[in-house]
Formats: structure tokens, sequence, C-alpha cells
């Protein structure tokens, strides 16, 4: 009989966990102050939302007694209020690092996810910390979290004697729903005991399933409101100094303007007018001795904010856009390059995006750059000519994206780069699409692309990829396969570094899906990969890697991996030469994770790694190690050594004529070497409070590769000795980046941004092995520049201002 008890209570709690809960809200009249005390009438009488479930780590236990929490809601005809009770029979040990927005640090938080269309897709999650500090983002399933989106909304959390309280007010202009007078939302709410690394929901949340955003609660009871006019202006000044020695100082003021507008309940218009990137973070740039371009990450905030339609495909690499110049001047021998822009300026852009109440997302950005001249002297006449090296160019986006049966779609994206005159276009449309079962264990994803590229000899090409996989469970798998054709071309508003190949993969993983005696979680995975070059069928990348990851109790993660090229590959890339290809050897290696929790005041993260390849002597190894220590709630300090070496390695040069009969380069010339590099990061923050902070960030840089003896390579892909090559093509590349900041958000969505950096990078062929001496010349040399600037952005709500008057 006890048996049969415990069947059917267990039965019915998880009959329970696997429907949605709802929550009835209720229409105020009232004014509703944000202050974390929840005095007002209205919060008595409204229904309450509890019984959290924990998401992580043990997926479907009930929240304790002693941590019970209590979320109510109430609306108005402008926005949505939120009053949250978050009960801790320890509330000293609550804990409620100051952090700045979006970085959570170690506080714990609660969440609230709102879907205004009910539709499974996506979801705008808006946070508060412990330390009364703000958190918000976009939510898909495909695409992750991106905090680069920001709301305005208000927030208050008060530490109490019972635990802690949040307050919120969520404006409608925050949200996206349908004009209908009845809503029915989307609705979750979330919370985090950092201390124990606990995190629950209201409504439950099966990790076993491969999908978040679907499933959320329910909200009901909003009736008979109109969305807002969604108009936002976002005027900014700005004020620079730049110094540097043997220069000029000087100082320049700008301004402009940003726009968001609602074009309807669904789709917004974002637009920069006279852009300022100036307080954008620097390029953490490398010695770069591969045959393809470093990658950068975007830091502009336009093309980082709610981009989430346009990254589909992949097509996209914003960093083009006021990018380096798209072709190089020609010079005659009695000439010299004297100004060679390293990017154009961007005149305007704008972006529109949305989604209707059927599913469709539209996304479209523009932006324009101008022309850009490079300046040209002739040595004998001293006479100075301008050749245009990038004309007035147009960059534009188009994505269609349907959405439907609540986790899957179908998109069809277009990227065009139209360049004034005879310079280069390119154009780029996919077809991708994003299939899952009806109840998301089993996902068919894939796409088909096309590039169109105008230019003296056009090109056209093709990429197609295909990918199953199981999403579901503890055992999870997937297989796929991609191909590109020799010609295809998405780089003028895209990236891509290969071409001309075909390639299958495959992976297989385990995970538990709650705590055991030893792990909270714990992660096996297997990654098979090999890509065959797609006229000779010669296989030009292999790789088989396995790698486990996992959490114990006490939180602290570890994670190893073992990963092998088991046989030799063809490489087509590093000989810069088209049809010529370097074998490369068999390797084997392996690496090792430690990271301490962060919870503790002293956190320490550790990453060794190995490699042995099959050549005599030729190995790799090197190691990242980071101490953290948080001195208080609002001070904290972060350091990063990486150490990496290359012994032995081989890599083109040059490329010379042999032949004195010959016009053309007939020997691709590699060198042995020796590749060594060393970077060391400091960053850290003083927050006065959530509002308020202080910002240190410092970065030292140093590589380089020296040679020891040269090589010539052979039809065959093979390397032989070439004693002919007499210059010294070493490479000693180091830089510096230093930035002290302090942001003051002294209204809502408004801020004031001091800043002082200096930077400064240099090249060279001769290596000195001093590394002190690295650092006092980046800091004493010539090329050292400083830049002080002072930012000032106002955000400008037109419902607000209305309101008053």
């Amino acid at each position: 009989m006890r048996k049969l008890l415990l069947i059917i209570v267990l039965f019915f709690s998880v009959l329970g966990h696997s429907q949605k809960k709802v929550l009835q809200t209720k229409s105020i009249s009232e004014n509703i102050t944000i202050d974390g005390k929840i005095e007002e009438a209205a919060w008595k009488s409204a229904p309450v939302a509890s019984d959290f479930i924990m998401f992580e780590p043990d997926n479907g236990k009930v929240i304790p007694e002693n941590k019970k929490t209590e979320v109510k809601v109430l609306y108005d005809n402008d926005a949505i209020y939120v009053a949250a009770l978050m009960y801790d029979n320890e509330p000293k040990k609550i804990m409620k690092e100051i952090s700045q927005r979006d970085n959570f640090g170690a506080s714990d938080l609660f969440g609230v996810f709102v879907n205004g269309y009910n539709d499974g897709q996506q979801d705008f999650q808006f946070y508060v910390s412990a330390s009364d500090g703000q958190a918000d983002c976009i939510t898909t399933d495909t695409n992750g979290e991106d905090y680069s989106w920001d709301a305005v909304w208000k927030s208050k959390a008060v530490i109490t004697d019972f635990g802690w309280i949040v307050e919120m007010r969520i404006p409608y202009a925050a949200l996206r729903f349908s004009g209908e007078n009845k809503q029915t939302w989307g609705l979750n709410f979330f919370r985090e005991i950092k201390r124990d690394r606990h995190k629950y929901s209201w409504n439950f949340i099966d990790s076993k399933l491969g999908t978040f955003t679907q499933q959320t609660g329910i909200l009901e009871g909003i009736e008979n409101i109109k969305p807002p006019t969604r108009l936002f202006l976002l005027p900014y000044s700005s004020f620079y100094v730049n110094a540097g020695k043997g220069q000029k100082t000087y100082g320049t003021i700008k301004g402009g303007l940003d726009i968001k507008y609602g074009i309807n309940d669904a789709f917004t218009l974002d637009m920069i007018l006279i852009p300022d990137f100036g307080q954008t973070k620097y390029d953490d740039q490398i010695l770069n001795l591969g045959p393809f371009e470093q990658q950068f990450n975007e830091n502009r905030p336009f093309f980082t904010e709610g981009t989430d339609l346009f990254s589909k495909g992949n097509l996209l690499y914003s960093r083009r856009i006021g990018g380096r110049p798209s072709s190089s001047p020609t010079i005659s021998s009695n000439e010299e390059i004297i100004e060679n822009p390293s990017s154009v300026n961007l005149i305007n852009a704008l972006k529109v995006s949305g989604r209707t109440k059927h599913g469709l997302g539209i996304g479209i950005l523009n932006a324009v750059t101008e022309k850009t001249y490079a300046s040209i002297q002739n040595n004998d006449t001293q006479e100075i000519r301008k050749e245009v090296v990038e004309p007035l160019a147009n960059y534009n986006v188009l994505v269609l994206d349907q959405r439907f049966r609540k986790n899957s779609s179908v998109s069809f994206i277009n990227t065009n780069v139209t360049r004034n005159g005879s310079f280069r276009d390119g154009n780029v449309s996919a077809l991708v699409w994003d299939l899952n079962t009806k109840k998301n264990t089993y996902n068919l994803s894939g796409n088909f692309k096309y590039s169109y590229i105008n230019d003296i000899e056009d090109k056209k090409g093709t990429a197609t990829s295909l990918n199953f996989g199981e999403t579901s469970g503890k055992y999870r798998y997937s297989v796929g396969t991609e191909i590109l054709s020799k010609d295809f071309d998405n780089n003028d508003l895209g990236i891509n570094f290969e071409t001309n190949y075909y390639a299958i993969y495959g992976n297989a993983n385990y995970r538990i899906l709650n705590p055991t005696k030893h792990f909270n979680s714990f992660r096996v995975n297997l990654n098979m990969y090999t890509q065959f070059q797609k006229e000779t069928g010669k296989i030009q990348g292999n790789n088989i890697n396995i790698n486990i990851n996992s959490n114990n109790k006490k939180n602290h993660f570890f994670g190893l991996g073992i990963n092998a090229n088991p046989i030799e590959s063809y490489d087509y890339y590093e000989s810069r030469t088209e049809n010529r290809y370097l074998i490369f050897p068999k390797r084997l290696g392996g690496w090792f994770m430690f990271s301490s929790n962060y919870n503790n005041k002293f956190a320490i993260d550790i990453n060794p790694s190995v490699a042995v390849l099959s050549e005599p002597g030729r190995n790799s190894f090197g190691f990242d190690i980071g101490p953290r220590y948080r001195f208080n709630d609002k001070f904290s300090l972060n350091y990063l050594f990486h150490f990496f070496r290359q012994n032995n390695n081989k890599g083109y040069i040059d490329s010379v004529n042999d032949d004195l009969n010959s016009a053309t380069p007939n020997a691709i010339i590699f060198a042995n070497r020796n590749v060594i590099t060393y970077s060391n990061s400091l960053s850290g923050k003083y927050s006065i409070n959530s509002k308020m902070t202080f910002n240190l960030s410092l970065r030292h840089y140093w590589s380089y590769a020296e040679n020891k003896n040269f090589l010539s390579l052979q039809q065959n892909g093979r390397l032989t000795d070439y004693n002919n090559y007499t210059q010294n093509k070493n490479s000693n590349f180091f830089s510096w980046n230093g930035d002290i900041s302090y942001s003051w958000w002294f209204a809502p969505g408004s801020e004031i941004s001091v800043l002082y950096r200096n930077n400064a990078a240099n090249f060279q062929r001769e290596i000195d092995k001093d590394f002190g001496k690295k650092v006092t010349t980046l800091l004493t040399n010539d090329q050292l520049k400083h830049v002080f600037s002072i930012s000032v952005r106002y955000f400008i709500d037109y419902n607000e201002v209305k309101n008053k008057f």
C-alpha cells in the first residue's frame, strides 16, 4: 500500500511539472512606487505564483520551504509591475556583489521571462540582482541569450530580515505583443541562490528537453491595453583629447543621435545618425602567421544589439562595415604610399526588425560608408596624388524567418554589397531550415547558399549543409555533412576561410540530468570530423576528440580532453598558391581545465595543453593561469597569464624565383621556426553602487617566430632544405592596450562615460628576448597614443514626455 501511494504521489508530481502553470493578473489605477517595499494596497489582493521547481542542478526538485518564493503581477495602461519575495533562512549569507549592468557577478538573482505572443520562440528576460543591479536579454533556443539588447525599465532590490524583495516596472515599450483586446502571454520566473548555485523556475523547465523558451507558464488577465508609441531618442555628445609623443595634442567634439521607433506592435526601426564609436573597446591583436585574416569581435553597440535575426545562416560579419578598404593602391617604382587608411568611415546605418503574430520575422539592415582615399607620393617630384581605395559603398541585409509549430523555422537571407563605380560587388543568398519534432526530441537543420561576385571576372559559388540529431535525454547524437564549391565567396559582408571541400562529421554525448554522489553535472562528448578537397578527394582536415566537462559538489569545474589528427592531411591553404598543398603530419594532443568556485573570494582558472606531431622535435605546449580575488562586494581584480610555445613549426614565409627565364615565382619558401607567445591581462572594477562603476583593463601581448632554417615546398607536398634564402623573415610583434573608465547611469537609459586609454603596437624583424624591455619600449616609445574622452548619452522616451505635458 505504501509503494502504491508513493507511485501515485510521483505520478501527480510529474504530471504537475509537465502542465503549464497559469497566473492571473489584475488591472490597477493607483500609482506603484518602485521602492522594494510593496506597500500599495493593490499588491495585497494580487494572485501569487509560488511552488518553484529546481532547474539546476537537481532538475525537478521542489524548492525547500525556507527558500520559498512568491511573485505577483499587476498591470495598468503603461506597464506591468512585478513584486517578488525571496525567502531565505540565512539572509546574512545572501550574496550581493555589485557589478555593472548585464554582469551578474557573485550575487543572488531574480528574473522575469516574458513572451508577449506566447509562441514559445523568444523570451524578453529581465533580471535584478540582490545588489540592486539590472540585466536584460533576448533569448531564443537557436541563438541563446543576447545581452547586447538593452531595455529601459525600473527595479529595486532590498535585503530584509527574512530574505530579499524585488519590485519591478516593465513598460510595454520594452516588450512585444499583439494588439488584441485579450492578451495571453508566456511567462516564467527565475531565482538563483548563488551560494548554493541552485537555480529555480516557477514553471518547470525539464532539462531532458532541448528547449528552454517553450517551457514557460501562462499569464492571463491583461485586457484592453494598447501597444504604446515606441519612439526613443538618444542624443549624445562626446569630447576627445588625442595626444602622443611627437604629435600635436588636439581636441574634438562630436555629437549625434540614435533613434528607435516602433513602426507597429511588432517592428522596430533603429537608426544611427553621425556615428561615434570612439569609446569602443580596442581589438586584441595577435601575431597572425596563418593564411587567413584574424577575425575580430564586434564591439559597436549598434551592430551587437538585437541581431538574432541577422545571425541566421551565419552570413553577416558586421566588422566588414567600416572595416579595411576593399582594394590596395597601385604604385610605380618611383612612388611610395604615405597614407593608407586602415578603416572606412561609416556615414549612417539603420535596421528594421520584428516578428508578426503569425511568426514571420523580418530583418533589414542597411549601412553606407564613405569614399576613402590613399595618399601616394612621387619620390622624384615630391608631388602627392590621391587614389580611391574604397568608393561610396552600400551594405544591405534582408532576412525573412518563418517560425511554425512553436519550435521550427525556415529562413531566407540575402546580403548585398554595392560599391560605386567599377569596384567589386558581392551578393549572397541562403535558404536555412531548423526543424524539430513536436516533442523536441529530434532536429533536422541545414542550409543552401549561393554567392555571386561582380568583379573583373564574375564568380558564382554554392555552399550547403545538412545535419540530423537527437536533442533530448541523457544520450544524444548528431551527424552531418557540408559541401562548398571553389568559387563560393561571402567575404564582402561575411567571413569564410575555406572553400572547395566536402566534409562529414558526427557527435555523440552523454550527460547526467540530476546530481550524483560526486557531481552536480557531468558530460562526455565524442566528436569526429573529416574534410576532403573537392576536386582531388585528398583529406585536407581530420580530427577526432573526446572531452569531459564536470562540476563537483563544491561547485569546482573540471574538464579534460584528448584530440588527434590520426592521419596525414593535405593543407591547400598554407602554401598561398593555387593547387599547391603542404602535407600536415599526424598529431596527438590533450588539455586539462580547472576552474574553482567563483563564489569564493579567491578563485583560479588553470588550463594546460600539449601536443606532439609525427615529425622529429615538432611539438607544442602552453598554459593559461588566471587568479581572481574579490576583496569585497565592490572591488575585485582578475589576472590572466597566457603562454604558448610551438617547436619546429613549419610555415610559409615567401615565394621566390629560382628560374631566371621565368617571370613568376617558382619556389615556395617555408621556415622551420619556434613560435613563442606571452600575454598578460589585468582587469578590475570598483562599484560605488549598481549605477556607478570604475573599470580597469590592461593587456600586454608579445609573440615572436624565430626562423631556424629554410625549406622549399615540393610538388608532392613535402618540404626539403633550401639554402639559397638569406632574407630576415623573423616575426616579432608586441602590443599594449590600457583602459581606465568611469560609468554613471544617472537616469534610466542615460549614461555619462569617462575614459582614458593608451595603446601602442610594433612589428619588427629583429628579435630581442628581453621581456621587460618589450614592456618599457611600448610605454615609452613614440608610438604610444593617449586618448581622453567624455561621452554623455541621454535617453528620451516619447511616452514619458507626452505624459508630462
